[in-house]
């Protein structure tokens, strides 16, 4: 069960490393039938991400995504299936249910041990085969990297938290997974944007960013999530296939743009030496 069209790799000689692993809607044809709609697996992916980011190509970036909906794999969990966040609610390795609480799959028809152990040779260990080699080529040439693991989420989510969410969350895993002048650095830059930001809050950072993060080592991993209202409209109230997800619009997301790109440039000129 695999594709090798559904990772997207694109070489950079910068320090920088750009992660997408939550953009993919891509479903295969022998799960298709299986989830109760192809709507309701696609729903919570990280929407619009390449288009978001794609000035990423013009600052010679490594770019790794992946086409696959999460719904399939979560490349962003620990693979032995142990939640990144102990006693709050999250989603799976192979997700059973969706942001909201509801089935994903009709009954009887959720993977198995089995199965899941398929997704994972098939999906996951591709993408951080990638995410290593990139890391290892990247390190080669700069003492000192970041891997910048971008994802997006509806701003208001009951389930997995209270109220709503600010514009920008970093995470460093409390500040194990990146120094901590490199996360001030990008804090300020999200301060000075007007958006509202917060540090190491609900989202500490995924299992890329944890499991990559060394800033010993000369890599610096920081994650962004950034509440979907930053850079689309979102729908009052619940979702549904009539109104997400909303269609980019690059005026719209073009404030957001402006402060991703003055991330990366901190990313790539901020000193990491300390």
């Amino acid at each position: 069960m695999s594709d090798p069209a559904f990772l997207a790799i694109r070489p950079g000689n910068s320090r920088l490393i750009l992660s997408i692993p939550h953009a993919g809607i891509e479903i295969p044809a022998a799960l298709a039938d299986r989830y109760v709609s192809r709507w309701q697996a696609q729903a919570d992916a990280d929407w619009w991400l390449p288009q978001l980011y794609d000035f990423a190509e013009d600052l010679d970036i490594t770019i790794i995504r992946t086409a696959i909906s999460r719904s399939v794999i979560d490349v962003n969990r620990d693979p032995s299936g142990v939640s990144l966040y102990p006693g709050m609610a999250t989603t799976g390795l192979c997700p059973t249910e969706d942001f909201d609480g509801r089935p994903l799959y009709h009954p009887g028809t959720s993977p198995g041990d089995d199965e899941i152990a398929e997704r994972l040779a098939g999906y996951f260990a591709p993408y951080h085969a990638a995410l290593r080699d990139a890391i290892a080529r990247v390190r080669a040439l700069h003492d000192n990297i970041v891997l910048f693991d971008a994802h997006s989420i509806r701003s208001v989510i009951p389930r997995l938290f209270e109220g709503v969410l600010p514009v920008c969350n970093l995470g460093t895993n409390d500040g194990a997974s990146a120094s901590r002048d490199l996360l001030t650095a990008l804090a300020a830059r999200c301060g000075a944007s007007g958006f509202s930001h917060i540090t190491n809050g609900r989202f500490k950072g995924g299992y890329i960013t944890r499991f990559y993060g060394n800033p010993a080592g000369g890599v610096h991993a920081v994650q962004l999530e950034l509440a979907c209202r930053g850079y689309i409209d979102e729908p009052d109230g619940a979702i549904a296939p009539d109104n997400w997800p909303t269609a980019y619009d690059a005026a719209r997301a073009a404030p957001m743009r402006a402060l991703l790109r003055e991330l990366f440039d901190a990313c790539l000129q901020h000193d990491l030496s300390s």
